[in-house]
């Protein structure tokens, strides 16, 4: 499935948990909620997955963690706070060019709506 029809699944899914469980729980919550969301749909996804980065010569096993990776091609970082910041912005970006992904999302599930909350970040799409 391409990258842009798993984004659609991703965002409809979203939607779909913020309505029902409302806005402003700990990420955990919404976290294992969208990832069990996306696997009813047949979705492949991994959950706080540690990725090795290399900086200068030297390897970090665990650079960082992604929230969540569907189908091994899109990467979902999971906020819950009135508003995201330009550094959590940046954040999903840069997650995308150290992983070589080319899609991924910032889901603030803190939103008052979650349309408001959804950041759609590319990388050489």
């Amino acid at each position: 499935m391409h990258e842009n029809d798993l984004g659609t699944i991703i965002i409809d899914s979203a939607i779909d948990v913020h309505r029902v469980l409302g806005p402003g729980l700990l990420e955990t919550v919404y976290e294992v909620a969208l990832a069990h969301k996306l696997r009813t749909k047949g979705l492949s996804v991994e959950r706080q997955v540690p990725i090795a980065i290399e900086y200068e010569g030297i390897f970090f096993e665990e650079g960082f963690r992604a929230d969540l990776i569907v189908d091994e091609k899109v990467i979902v970082e999971l906020k819950s706070k009135q508003e995201v910041s330009a550094a959590d912005r940046k954040q999903i970006q840069t997650y995308l060019a150290l992983t070589k992904h080319k899609l991924g999302y910032l889901l603030n599930f803190g939103a008052v709506l979650m349309k408001d909350g959804i950041v759609r970040a590319v990388n050489k799409l």
